[in-house]
């Protein structure tokens, strides 16, 4: 694991919006990220998700109602949230926190982008249970 790199800023304040279900992050330096439970969720750091080697990521798929029950901090350097669908192996360290922070618009944007072409939805789980085999989808062109 890389260790924390010195310029990598820490929030000095984290809140949680549960009505909103957003993770607010707020930095010394006068920066502030709101990042949506559904987007953390989707782009959750766990080995499961990314797999082992690149192309091996499984899209996150039907999180949109997602919620963070709790945030448990990770010794200094992470941010562990347990999500309502039981995900809890996310370990979202400071520096990724800010980059899906600065990145934010354009990584959801990629990420609609691959659900749109793979044609998955946002309310369909389709990672978290094998998906049932035979019968058509109901799609006749």
């Amino acid at each position: 694991m890389a260790g924390i790199e010195r310029e990598t800023p820490i929030p000095s304040e984290i809140k949680l919006h549960r009505k909103s279900r957003v993770l607010e992050l707020i930095y010394d330096n006068g920066e502030r990220f709101e990042l949506d439970f559904e987007f953390l969720r989707v782009f959750t750091p766990s080995a499961e998700a990314r797999g082992h080697a690149p192309g091996q990521e499984i899209l996150q798929t039907g999180k949109r109602g997602i919620d963070i029950e709790r945030l448990e901090p990770v010794g200094t350097y992470a941010l562990r949230p347990v999500f309502s669908d039981g995900h809890d192996s996310g370990l979202y360290s400071w520096d990724m926190l800010y980059n899906l922070g600065r990145h934010r618009d354009e990584l959801w944007q990629e990420y609609l982008n691959q659900i749109e072409a793979r044609g998955l939805s946002r309310d369909v789980d389709t990672t978290s249970r094998p998906a049932a085999t035979g019968g058509s989808c109901g799609h006749h062109h």
